[in-house]
């Protein structure tokens, strides 16, 4: 029976190089605690609680310790993306068929475009960017 828990802990640990979680790896363990079990103890019942208890205290103990070593998906912004939000100054009148204009935002001068005709210093709101060129809107 032992050939089988190194199959299965081959299958796993291989299935989880495919992975991205840290998931599969802890049943690929599980399965070689079973492999040891197996070596001396011939009953396939006592052999599998001990891969299904493995597996699970293996996965619920070490769950907090890889948390901290795989990367979350929180995008932080970062540069230009920070000004998203952000409240600034028209210092150039803005025309939205032309494409010219410009604004003053954390005390950085920006080419700026809107949906509308925005007059110089009036306060505006960044609600998107462009290349290199601020979208904003009339702050309400």
């Amino acid at each position: 029976m032992w050939k089988l828990w190194l199959l299965l802990a081959g299958v796993f640990i291989i299935i989880e190089s495919f992975t991205a979680g840290f998931f599969v790896f802890w049943f690929g363990i599980g399965a070689l605690a079973a492999l040891i079990v197996s070596l001396f103890i011939d009953n396939v019942i006592i052999q599998s609680i001990v891969f299904v208890i493995s597996s699970t205290l293996l996965l619920i103990l070490t769950k907090p310790l890889v948390k901290k070593f795989i990367k979350n998906n929180e995008t932080i912004p970062t540069n230009v993306y920070s000004l998203i939000g952000k409240e600034g100054l028209v210092v150039e009148n803005i025309d939205n068929i032309d494409g010219t204009g410009k604004v003053k935002v954390e005390g950085e001068l920006w080419s700026a475009t809107s949906d509308t005709n925005i007059e110089k210093d009036t306060k505006v709101k960044v609600v998107n960017i462009n290349g290199v060129k601020l979208k904003v809107e009339k702050n309400q």
